[in-house]
């Protein structure tokens, strides 16, 4: 420690791995991952498969198996969140008259959303999607994967960061969806208040997305639209 016009400075230390810390007893061993390979190569792995991964509005009926479904929102549950609250419900909708109202009332909201609520520039923005207010998709795909973020616990607590939580969530279940092979869609008919009624959930939770799941159709197409390069992304310093 060293004094400088009667200032204490503490000297810098190197950075270390980690220093002890007091933690509390149920803290448990890391189990940690390996690939087997190094870093960059297991990095580069996982981005060729995830780059393939495409939003799809064309989706067969042919049927995917409840497991897969459930793995998937396992997967998703392994998301980080605020205080490990959680703040997230999945309703996983297969039923096919549910899936049929459903469809019914998100396209009501969509022909307001077209004819009425969306500003010139926002219609301008969707023209290469070739989207609509009619949205076949919900009663095609096999499945419907609902989610909510919830304004406090099970137990009636807090929650902390529910927007990024959720958020980090999703993102995890669209990964572990295209991982197994399905397809996606992060549909988001507003307002979605018609999703709490019709699947019976509570005030405090409120419906964010609505992720239709399935095989895309043989005959499906996408837009051909490039991501922004990696020199656009990345400020490195």
């Amino acid at each position: 420690m060293w004094a400088v016009r009667g200032v204490l400075l503490r000297p810098i230390r190197p950075p270390t791995e980690s220093r002890p810390m007091a933690l509390p007893p149920e803290h448990i061993p890391l189990e940690r991952y390996d690939p087997g390979v190094p870093p960059e190569e297991a990095a580069r792995r996982f981005h060729e498969i995830i780059r393939r991964r495409r939003t799809v509005r064309m989706f067969s009926d042919r049927p995917v198996p409840r497991e897969a479904i459930e793995q998937i929102i396992a997967a998703a549950g392994t998301a980080p969140s605020g205080a490990n609250k959680q703040p997230w419900r999945f309703v996983a909708v297969s039923n096919a008259a549910l899936k049929h109202r459903i469809r019914l009332a998100a396209e009501e909201e969509e022909r307001e959303f077209y004819g009425r609520r969306a500003s010139e520039q926002w219609l301008k923005d969707l023209v290469p999607f070739g989207t609509d207010d009619s949205k076949p998709f919900l009663e095609i795909a096999p499945w419907l994967i609902v989610v909510f973020k919830l304004a406090k616990d099970d137990d009636g607590g807090m929650t902390y960061y529910t927007n990024e939580s959720v958020g980090i969530a999703v993102g995890l279940l669209l990964a572990a969806a295209h991982h197994a092979g399905l397809a996606t869609l992060t549909h988001t008919p507003s307002p979605m208040t018609f999703l709490r009624d019709l699947l019976g959930r509570p005030q405090s939770e409120r419906p964010i997305l609505l992720i239709p799941v399935g095989y895309p159709a043989d005959e499906c197409r996408v837009p051909d639209l490039p991501k922004k390069p990696l020199a656009e992304a990345v400020d490195w310093k």
